[in-house]
């Protein structure tokens, strides 16, 4: 694959989810309401685990990362594409779009090896729940934690390292409301077939292995759960069942737009809308409405601060 020195395109075109003014204004209002209801329900989640002494095991304390890395995450694109509604042209500038592509490989990344971690906390929990306490203590959470984001970052940077130096010289319109990858390299001025195959190993099949094998791990442990002692059986399940939805929903999409070649769909943006904004704000959500721990926290905290009449 030949490599240029410089890119002569100096920013990108953003064509958006739709051109229809009309159709523009529906999705602002559909997508802002969204945010402004989902986002700071995350928040609180963190707060109310933070605050809460009795939410202290390390499930908890994952929980909180994740909904920390999915707050982050929805941060990258949404913004941008809500402002964008209201612009006549879409722009966005190369080291804009640099950045939103290190960002949301950044974040996904670590999100993914932040829900192995997880899982991993799950089957200790479940298989040797004597050695729990001191296999998964505070310090190995947090190590776990940092090192999710230090992969998630190799990840992203790989990612960065081989698109730069691509030179962008010919078209520069890209059919999405943000830059990523799959679209960019075919906008390059050189053959890209071999940074392809590369890029559908490293963020494609990456991503389906890792989907298979928690998949795979989740169900080992119901299974376990199922034919245990009933000590905290239904519990257990519960939490596994839950598990499952989350990787799911985040491991879908990521699959549809990485585990393919980099083609137009008609589905595309649709799928991209739920993996950059609607998803990972529901993870944390969806967590909790099937935790009775949580949403008693949350019902102590906000009757602490809630004003006196």
């Amino acid at each position: 694959m030949q490599q240029g020195n410089h890119s002569m395109v100096k920013g990108f075109v953003l064509l958006g989810l739709s051109q229809a003014r009309g159709v523009q204004l529906l999705l602002f209002v559909l997508f802002l309401i969204f945010y402004s209801l989902v986002l700071p329900g995350n928040v609180l989640i963190i707060l109310t685990i933070r605050s809460d002494p009795r939410l202290g095991s390390p499930m908890y304390f994952f929980l909180a990362n994740l909904a920390f890395l999915d707050i982050c995450y929805c941060s990258v694109t949404p913004p941008k594409m809500l402002a964008d509604f209201f612009s006549r042209r879409k722009t966005i500038s190369y080291k804009g779009c640099m950045a939103q592509l290190f960002f949301l490989h950044l974040l996904g990344g670590s999100e993914v090896f932040l829900l192995i971690g997880m899982a991993i906390d799950r089957y200790v929990a479940i298989c040797h729940p004597l050695h729990y306490s001191i296999v998964v203590s505070r310090p190995v959470c947090s190590a776990m934690v940092v090192g999710s984001w230090c992969l998630g970052f190799v990840h992203s940077i790989i990612q960065v390292i081989l698109i730069v130096p691509l030179p962008f010289c010919g078209p520069n319109k890209l059919d999405n409301f943000f830059c990523d990858i799959t679209q960019l390299v075919k906008l390059a001025c050189v053959d890209t077939y071999a940074l392809e195959l590369f890029m559908f190993v490293n963020s494609g099949i990456s991503t389906l292995i890792g989907f298979i094998l928690l998949i795979i791990s989740y169900g080992i442990l119901l299974v376990k759960v199922r034919t245990g002692s009933s000590q905290g059986k239904n519990k257990a399940a519960s939490t596994c069942i839950t598990h499952m939805i989350i990787v799911v929903i985040m491991f879908c999409p990521a699959i549809y737009i990485y585990c393919r070649p980099f083609l137009e769909f008609p589905f595309d943006k649709v799928v991209a809308i739920f993996h950059t904004m609607v998803f990972p704000l529901m993870n944390p959500m969806i967590y909790t409405l099937r935790n009775k721990e949580i949403k008693q926290a949350m019902r102590r905290l906000l009757s602490k601060h809630r004003p006196l009449a």
